[in-house]
Parts: structure tokens; sequence; C-alpha cells
């Protein structure tokens, strides 16, 4: 799976969420432990255009609150919730009245969130809509942790071409020039992916 089909898998996965909850938004926050940032990685509705890739600190909001509680939780007022970060929201260009989170559990290990924003329908988030967004976080989960695994193999690809081009020590100009040429053309077609 290249790097447009996995962008491609996660913003299905939200649009999914979004349709069949009628919601404003959904997204998907991956959690990046060595920055201790969630990363917004799939976005549905408000924010589609401007959010993806956007970074806040893991600690953030009832993102992380569910991040690193690990606990799933629908909030229907969050105006009037301590963890809500409304500055984090505002400065997005869009405050929700409600959010209904799930973490991403893979292997005992939280790999981020999914977010539904102003969902539609009347009353308060039930059991059956739990357990529904309950499962398109686990195949949510499934799928981040591919895209994970992915962008290490490709990380890991790129060291090793830079690890060859500091050992190319071609005496012939020409032929050095040609060998790096060859070594950047495969370290773009690998961030391509």
């Amino acid at each position: 799976m290249n790097g447009r089909e996995q962008r491609e898998l996660l913003q299905s996965i939200v649009a999914l969420g979004r349709a069949i909850f009628a919601a404003r938004a959904c997204s998907i926050m991956r959690f990046d432990a060595d920055a201790d940032e969630l990363v917004f990685e799939a976005v549905a509705g408000e924010g589609e255009d401007t959010l993806v890739g956007r970074r806040i600190p893991s600690r953030t909001g009832v993102a992380g609150w569910v991040l690193h509680s690990e606990e799933a939780i629908a909030i229907e007022d969050v105006l009037h919730d301590p963890r809500f970060a409304r500055d984090i929201a505002e400065s997005t260009g869009y405050v929700p009245k409600g959010l209904t989170v799930f973490p991403l559990l893979h292997d005992e290990h939280a790999h981020g969130v999914l977010s539904v924003l102003d969902r539609g329908g009347d009353g308060p988030v039930g059991l059956a809509d739990m357990e529904i967004l309950g499962r398109l976080a686990r195949l949510a989960a499934h799928a981040l942790v591919a895209v994970e695994q992915a962008r290490r193999a490709a990380d890991g690809e790129v060291d090793e071409l830079s690890r060859i081009g500091r050992a190319l020590h071609i005496a012939d100009p020409a032929r050095r020039a040609a060998a790096h040429d060859v070594l950047d053309g495969l370290r773009r077609l690998l961030d391509g992916r």
C-alpha cells in the first residue's frame, strides 16, 4: 500500500463515520510518541482542507484525555466540560457543541483517537451508537497501525539509501554523480508512496 492509498483508507474511514452519524466532522489523530503530540491524519467535514498534518500536544483537550485514559467518551455539551480545549477548537475555525471520542487501541496501546463532532439526531449518544463507533475505532486502529508500519519501513529504506550514498566513494566524478542521481531518484520514489 503506497502513501496515497494509506491516506485514502484513513480518509474513507472518517468519511464513513461522518456519514453514519450525520456529523459535522469526523477525524483520526495519530499519536506521535517521539514528539508527544497528536497529529491530524484524516478529517471529513469541518476542517478537512486545513487540519491534516496539524499537531497538538498529546495531553490537550478531550482527545488527549481519551488517548491517555484509553477510555471512550461522549460529551453532549463540551463548553461545560473542563477537559475541552476551546482555544484549540477556535484555532481550527470550528467549535463543536458535542463530541464523541474513541481511543484507537492496538496491542494494548493507544495509537491515536477517532472523534465524531456534532453528530446528527436527537437525544444523547446511546449504547448502539457507542457500539458502532467502537467498531469503527477498531477498524481505524488497524488502518493507523498499518500506515505507521509502512512509514517506518519507508523511513528505514530512506535511511539505508543515505548510508549507501555516504558509502559511495567512486573516484570518477561522472560515475559518482550518476550513482547519486540514481539514489536521489529512489528517495523521491520512496517519498511519493
